[in-house]
This record gives structure tokens, C-alpha cells and sequence, in this order.
């Protein structure tokens, strides 16, 4: 394998876990870092800091990672994809449904390699449920709900909890179940004074007719990441946070117990947490957009999937701000 000359664009928070990868990654060389604050970890090690983007370009490069605040995504994306860079950038793709637009359009029209760090789909948890799933191993699925809450991320200042963490549960929710969201329902609340929303609680369907329940916010001291799963067969329950996936089985053994046995719905059956293999999803990430460009082997979230999933959240928002139930209409149908 050839080896590609990467540039970083933004080296923060995520950055700095971008750098730390790419410069341990085969067939890859970092070889410059792009960010007006340079480089105030001391992570770019070999690789050249530039002030902007043009500089980095400028200085050579095959392929990128943008790892800025959101509202700079759109503007360092146009740039690399006139350079003809094959580019990933952090979730979400953009601030909306209208800037996604232009970022898919741009790379798609230059025949480049593009994704979005949708960085759950990575999480081993998640990739073996999505393989017990599509071997039918739950049956016919009934209902996705999933919890993402913690403190609030200081390193967040241009967008709410619906962009910056709801996303992850939008996209790693239609990718596992293979469907897209049909309709969406939202309620939102401010509680720590800032702009943006703090909490958001979203119920939805998906097209193929899945019940979904999603619960964010950036208001409890509990630290929780996790995607149930429930279908005729049973539940599964991804931990994302450990790498670690369960599953409890309906019941075959009659209940004697008769305050319980009235109940006539599934009983409780075997419980199991898998053993799996848990490699860091930042790598997995990193590698499958490696391969996509040396061979197009590699799994990536392309931007059309981060579009999407950026629509949905929009959605999302409107929902809560005009107290309605909002139907998706695809953001790159154009009739």
C-alpha cells in the first residue's frame, strides 16, 4: 500500500485523538496540521503547522481529516474538495440539512472519497449487534430506544445537544436497524443558560415501521451510552462506553409465580454478554477510510448518510420549536 500524505484540519479536543491515530496508522503519514491556535498539545510531532487551510493544502496533500468546530465545516470542506483532497469530516457533517447539500454535492461531483466520523458505527458493540441482527437473530424488531446523557462538554460552543451528540444516536440508530426515519416527534429544554438546547427527548418511526425513543442530555453527572433493542426473540443491549453487548432472551419456561404469570406477554429467559474483540473505534474508523481510498475496501459513513442524519436532527428541532410532528422529506431531493 502506497503510503497517503493526510493533513489535520483543527487540532482541539478531537483533534488531538485524530493526530495521536493517524500518526500511528500504516500507510499513512501526517504531514501537516492546519489551526490558526497551532498546535497547543504538541501532538502534530513531524508533521508541518500551518495557520489555515490553504497553507496546508498548498504544502501537499492526498487526503484529510476536519476536526473543527462545526461551524467551520462547511467552508474547510469546499476547500479541500476544490483541491481534489479526499476528505473526512467530524459529525455532524455540517449545521444543517442546507450546508450538508453543498459539502456532498462538491465531493460527489469530484469522484472523491468522503465520510463523516460517525465514529459508533466503529464501536464493537454496535457492529455485533448490527450482525446478529441482519442474521435474524432477534426476529422482527419492535422498538430501538437508546440513552446519552452526561455532563456538559466545555469544548462545545456552537451547537446544542441534538448536533453534537443526538446525531450518534440518529445515524448509529438506521444504520443498525437498516431503515431511515419516517417521522419524528421532539421535546426540548434550556436549563443551563447557554443558547442552545441541553436536553431533548425524541420519539419516531422509522420507515419500515420500528418505534424509536431517544433520550439526550447534557445535564446528569451519570455518564451513559447505551442502544436497547427489542424485537420478538428477545433484547439486545449495547454498553458503547465498555464495548460490550448482552442479550436477554424471551423466556420457553412456563411462570408459576401467578401475580407475575397474569402478565401475558414474554417471560424472562437466558441472559449473555458476549465476548467480542474491542478495538478502538478511532482506528477502525481511520483504517476503513484509509482502505476506501487505496482500494475502496474500506466501511465509511459517507456525507449523503451524514446529510441524512443531520436532516433528521433538524427535523428534530423543528419539531420541539412549533410543538408538531414533522415527516422527513430526503434533503437531496431536489423535485
Amino acid at each position: 500500500m502506497a503510503t497517503l500524505r493526510f493533513g489535520l484540519v483543527g487540532i482541539g479536543m478531537m483533534g488531538r485523538n485524530h493526530a495521536r491515530v493517524l500518526r500511528s496508522l500504516d500507510g499513512v503519514e501526517l504531514v501537516g496540521v492546519a489551526d490558526p491556535a497551532g498546535d497547543r498539545f504538541d501532538l502534530a510531532g513531524s508533521a508541518r503547522v500551518f495557520g489555515s487551510v490553504t497553507e496546508l493544502i498548498d504544502h501537499g496533500i492526498d487526503a484529510a481529516v476536519v476536526a473543527t468546530p462545526t461551524a467551520y465545516h462547511l467552508s474547510s470542506g469546499l476547500e479541500l474538495a476544490a483541491a481534489g483532497v479526499h476528505t473526512l469530516i467530524e459529525k455532524p457533517l455540517a449545521t444543517d440539512a442546507a450546508e450538508c447539500l453543498q459539502l456532498v454535492d462538491a465531493f460527489e461531483s469530484a469522484g472523491l472519497v468522503n465520510a463523516v466520523g460517525h465514529i459508533e458505527r466503529s464501536n464493537p458493540a454496535l457492529r455485533a449487534m448490527r450482525e446478529r441482527l441482519e442474521a435474524g437473530e432477534l426476529g422482527d424488531i419492535h422498538q430501538v430506544a437508546t440513552r446519552r446523557q452526561g455532563p456538559f462538554p466545555n469544548r462545545i460552543a456552537d451547537v446544542g445537544v441534538v448536533k453534537d451528540l443526538a446525531t450518534h444516536d440518529i445515524d448509529l440508530t438506521a444504520w443498525v436497524i437498516s431503515s431511515t426515519y419516517a417521522v419524528v416527534s421532539a421535546q426540548t429544554a434550556h436549563k443551563s443558560g447557554r443558547e442552545h438546547e441541553d436536553l431533548i427527548a425524541i420519539t419516531a418511526r422509522s420507515t419500515n415501521g420500528i418505534v424509536i425513543n431517544h433520550l439526550v442530555n447534557w445535564l446528569s453527572p451519570l455518564k451513559e451510552r447505551t442502544t436497547v433493542v427489542t424485537g420478538e426473540k428477545g433484547t439486545l443491549v449495547a454498553d458503547t462506553l465498555q464495548g460490550d453487548l448482552y442479550f436477554h432472551a424471551n423466556g420457553l419456561v412456563a411462570t408459576e409465580w401467578e401475580q407475575v404469570s397474569t402478565f401475558r406477554g414474554v417471560t424472562e429467559g437466558d441472559s449473555i454478554r458476549y465476548a467480542i474483540p474491542k478495538p478502538e473505534p478511532l482506528r477502525v474508523q481511520h483504517e476503513n477510510f484509509r482502505n476506501t481510498i487505496a482500494d475502496g475496501s474500506g466501511d465509511i459513513v459517507t456525507m449523503r448518510e451524514g446529510m441524512a442524519t443531520v436532516a433528521v436532527a433538524d427535523a428534530c428541532l423543528v419539531s420541539a420549536r412549533e410543538g408538531r410532528s414533522i415527516h422527513l422529506v430526503d434533503p437531496g431531493d431536489r423535485d
